[in-house]
């Protein structure tokens, strides 16, 4: 997923920084409800069936954070008896997806469901379908300029703070809540990456008065993490956890360990990954895996768009739970974050 983000990074100025009283919000400030208040009523469900809906998903890209999302939202509407007529991947170019847009409206669905590109400019690739009563449901992000209950449905996503806080939950039972703490997080103006780092940072701060961060790097460029990890390590030898924003630039984290022989600095990062997993179950330095309930994001905009199709009031800004992923609990975490099995390297490492 967060490959996703750091080009989206580079496209958007965030509007919204890491919440201070601690609770997440969204892109435009809203107040996080969440997923599983969006319930609709067995009516409802009749009248959604009897509809003879169809849905279009127009994504930003594919990955495996939106295939679990995908899954997520292909199950709830066939469960709803809505027909998916088009699914398109925009390789995270902002003009295809205009265009995915135009060809998928050809087949006239009552909804979208997407991840835009690049929001401050997406007015212009949603316009088209918003114009034709499309009913518009988001993930992550929305257009700027639309506005929530007259544009578009809801904006679904992960609730944030939660996710650095139970990363700093999981890096104090790593650490047996006293050490030395580095913190590499994202230095880039997103909210989403925003929120999950503070609340990591907030948390050991508040929570754990035996934990210090002692090293702090900021990141603007996932190539250099390792560069990153090497400065810190190299300043810092005695460095007990490093947290590191997300996955992928925790793998540079983890080869610079191993090529030092530092088997005693534990990572946390998050969203799922399978080398990560499989350091983690061979007992390596990685300690936990925050990761947020894709699939359920994918149930739950597909639930409100199809909702908003017989009158169901929908919240602004829904957000799924999260969960910490560890040796102990991989196979179930994996299925309950992305609704798949854990890798077949993970599963025979764990045997």
């Amino acid at each position: 997923m967060l490959k996703s983000l750091v080009a989206l990074a580079s496209l958007t100025v965030a509007t919204t920084a890491f919440a201070a009283d601690g609770a997440t919000t969204g892109p435009h400030g809203e107040k996080p409800t969440p997923a599983a208040s969006l319930t609709l009523t067995p009516q409802q469900e009749d009248e959604i069936k009897a509809g003879k809906f169809t849905a279009a998903l127009v994504w930003h890209e594919m990955s495996e954070y939106t295939n679990a999302v995908n899954s997520g939202a292909h199950d709830e509407f066939k469960r709803l008896g809505i027909e998916v007529v088009a699914q398109t991947d925009a390789g995270f170019d902002a003009a295809r997806q205009k265009s995915d847009v135009e060809t998928v409206l050809a087949k006239k669905p009552s909804i979208i469901v997407s991840l835009p590109v690049d929001p401050a400019t997406a007015a212009a690739v949603y316009d088209p379908a918003r114009a034709a009563g499309v009913k518009l449901a988001f993930v992550d992000n929305s257009p700027a300029g639309y506005e929530q209950g007259k544009d578009y449905v809801t904006i679904v996503s992960d609730d944030l703070f939660q996710m650095g806080n139970k990363a700093a939950v999981a890096m104090a039972d790593a650490l047996g809540k006293k050490g030395k703490v580095g913190y590499i997080f994202h230095d880039a103006d997103f909210y989403v990456t925003n929120q999950r780092d503070g609340a990591f940072k907030k948390t050991i701060e508040q929570d754990y008065p035996d934990m210090k961060i002692v090293a702090e790097a900021g990141m603007a460029d996932p190539a250099r993490a390792e560069e990153i990890a090497q400065g810190m390590i190299t300043q810092h030898p005695d460095l007990d956890g490093i947290y590191v924003t997300w996955a992928e630039p925790a793998l540079s984290v983890l080869s610079t360990l191993r090529a030092a022989g530092n088997s005693h600095t534990r990572i946390v990062t998050l969203d799922l990954n399978e080398p990560a997993a499989l350091d983690m179950v061979k007992g390596g330095n990685v300690a936990a895996l925050v990761a947020d309930e894709a699939y359920n994001i994918g149930v739950t905009v597909a639930r409100a768009a199809a909702g908003s199709l017989v009158g169901q009031e929908v919240q602004p800004f829904l957000v799924v739970d999260s969960l910490a992923v560890t040796k102990d609990n991989v196979a179930d975490g994996w299925k309950k974050s992305l609704n798949k099995d854990v890798p077949a390297t993970v599963a025979d490492a764990m045997k």
